[in-house]
């Protein structure tokens, strides 16, 4: 790539060293801790499926018992594999239904031979999950091969957001055939907030569509047909967010999503989700979608609709190069780091263009090979449609310009109502002009040494350095409990989901861990 901010590369080195020194101990805390939610995640991959008549799903219910027994510190797979061989069951998802009658008590072997016996049959049977996820990674990959990628980048990313997945499938086909290359479905109002994934297809969803794994079978079934229609790979993106989001991870790899929003601070953030919790499930979910060649979509364009976005733009820098840290620590290559930020600067205040290019020229070659995710206005969208659409078309030319990899579309009626298809199909018109038209610009713009977007974007690299040293010295969690990021003060001994987390004991033992570290 073609240096254009004249970047110093032993700034951009140090730069990504104080994000290792600040982002390892957090990586430390998540490997000595587990949660309920990760604990689900391997019974799911070792088969749990289905819920009982009050819609509580199995797999909450076995965890459950096992909790109340045992504890989580050792792990779920031994204590319930032992009791499958002990009640002499061969089917994980009846040993959960007669755990919740109360019929099964359930222990942690004594004699080593019965916990040898165990680890092998909850690999096996774990193994059994990962290896769906194998061959759906495969799938995808044939698929790409046989109908094509996009011509162009950026790839265009659009949303649909009904509530009702039958609703949803012919909205989401409709946006490919008008041009989207990914679509989005965006997850009920509170979903993250549950500590339990739906089962089925549902119709009920407020303000989106419950993230289910029937929901990802259908959606992703009626996109391939779509993309056997259009002679391109179109991509589907839900959300391993929340409480819930090493669960979510396992059923889009299995399912074949492309692509997962999965920030490292989001839920801690936005939804007051206890930082270690988040911590930890986040590390395990994307050590999930790495094996499933999913790509993340991290959530750094949320500080900006918090925070203002010229004063605290290093800070997105910061989180970005916290989110690479940890994707990498996880297993993620270059090419599925969708990292966020977002074109959300006052449009009223003078050069705020020239700021938004040197914000996004920063982050393009900061991070040259990951597909970064370019979000729309939305903070200062006022309602009125004619300004809406004239600003999301330069927004358009600054993801052309900075060569972004992901696109959203913005929306003329943001901040009005739910957009309608038209409004939809409006939206796409001004992206497929301005991409088309600008061609490959970005290759011609080149900033003027010394000039405004250069200063610029030394200037927020030099403050994210100062930033980092900070964290470093005071710890990431000291630093999230202070409203660093998003003006959102987050104390790690508070927030939703804490009862839910673990330590490791002796003897602690997860075998779908044990496969992705391999």
């Amino acid at each position: 790539m073609v240096d254009k901010l004249g970047l110093d590369p032993r700034v951009v080195k140090r730069a990504r060293a104080l994000a290792a020194k600040a982002g390892q101990p957090v990586v430390d805390l998540a490997r000595s801790h587990t949660t309920v939610s990760v604990e689900r995640a391997v019974l799911r991959l070792a088969g749990v499926s289905g819920a009982d008549s009050d819609g509580i799903p199995w797999v909450n219910r076995l965890v459950d018992a096992v909790r109340a027994d045992v504890g989580l510190g050792q792990g779920v797979a031994v204590p319930v594999f032992h009791a499958l061989a002990s009640q002499g069951l061969d089917d994980v998802t009846v040993l959960a239904q007669k755990a919740a009658a109360g019929a099964v008590t359930f222990g942690v072997p004594e004699r080593k031979a019965e916990v040898t016996a165990a680890r092998r049959a909850a690999r096996r049977a774990t193994n059994v999950g990962l290896k769906i996820v194998d061959r759906r990674r495969v799938e995808r990959e044939r698929l790409v091969k046989r109908l094509g990628d996009p011509e162009q980048r950026p790839w265009i990313y659009l949303i649909v957001a009904t509530g009702d997945i039958y609703e949803d499938i012919p909205q989401a086909q409709a946006a490919a055939r008008a041009g989207a290359d990914v679509i989005a479905v965006i997850r009920s109002t509170g979903q993250s907030l549950l500590d339990y994934v739906p089962e089925g297809a549902t119709r009920e969803g407020f303000a989106g569509t419950y993230a289910t794994q029937e929901n990802f079978r259908l959606m992703r079934a009626a996109l391939d047909e779509t993309s056997k229609e259009l002679g391109r790979y179109v991509r589907l993106t839900n959300y391993a967010s929340g409480l819930c989001m090493p669960e979510i991870a396992a059923l889009a790899g299995m399912e074949r999503l492309d692509m997962m929003l999965n920030d490292s601070m989001y839920g801690i953030l936005f939804r007051d989700i206890n930082p270690i919790r988040t911590f930890v499930d986040q590390r395990f979910s994307r050590q999930v979608h790495a094996r499933a060649g999913i790509i993340i979509n991290t959530g750094e364009d949320n500080y900006l609709t918090t925070a203002d976005a010229v004063e605290a733009a290093h800070t997105v820098t910061v989180s970005q190069l916290l989110n690479e840290f940890f994707a990498h620590e996880a297993g993620l290559e270059n090419w599925q780091l969708g990292l966020g930020h977002a074109f959300e600067i006052n449009p009223e205040l003078p050069d705020s263009f020239r700021l938004e290019l040197a914000h996004a020229l920063l982050a393009r070659e900061l991070f040259p090979d990951a597909p970064l995710k370019w979000m729309p206005p939305t903070k200062h969208m006022t309602g009125d449609v004619f300004r809406g659409n004239l600003l999301d078309g330069f927004f358009n030319l600054a993801g052309a310009l900075t060569g972004q990899g992901i696109l959203l579309v913005g929306m003329m009626t943001e901040a009005v109502v739910t957009p309608w298809l038209s409004d939809r199909d409006i939206a796409l018109q001004n992206v497929r002009y301005v991409l088309n038209g600008a061609g490959k610009l970005h290759e011609d713009f080149v900033p003027a040494p010394g000039g405004f977007i250069r200063s610029r974007a030394h200037e927020v690299l030099g403050e994210a350095i100062d930033l980092l040293e900070k964290v470093v010295d005071d710890t990431m969690l000291t630093a999230i409990a202070e409203g660093t990021f998003g003006i959102m003060k987050r104390p790690a001994d508070r927030g939703k989901g804490l009862d839910g987390v673990a330590k490791h004991e002796d003897g602690y033992y997860n075998p779908v861990t044990e496969a992705l570290e391999v």
